[in-house]
């Protein structure tokens, strides 16, 4: 049931993302930035793949932190396998992974 759920909507954001591009209200890129984040593959990341990405950025831990909205003991019980990122905070990781740090900043 919570597929369905899911899927009910994301089809209705896609209806009323949609709409706002018909209306003029959202340019045609921005119809294609929803799109690309829509379909964005995410797999689960392990706490060597997140230790690389952060360092590969040249953060600390509590910069890191900052950046992504989250707290300092998080990004640290993520680096050290404690805990696993899902749902926003993994998409935000993947996203940084592929496209650089500057897609958020």
């Amino acid at each position: 049931m919570l597929n369905k759920a899911k899927s009910r909507i994301i089809e209705e954001m896609t209806g009323t993302v949609q709409g706002l591009h018909k209306a003029g209200a959202i340019t045609k890129r921005s119809m294609d930035e929803f799109e690309a984040l829509r379909y964005l593959e995410v797999k689960p990341m392990t706490a060597q793949r997140i230790k690389q990405l952060r360092s590969k950025t040249h953060l600390s831990q509590a910069v890191f932190a900052l950046v992504i909205n989250t707290s300092l003991s998080t990004i640290q019980k993520w680096e050290a396998g404690d805990k696993k990122p899902s749902g926003t905070s993994l998409k935000l990781l993947s996203l940084i992974e592929r496209k650089g740090l500057e897609v958020i900043l």
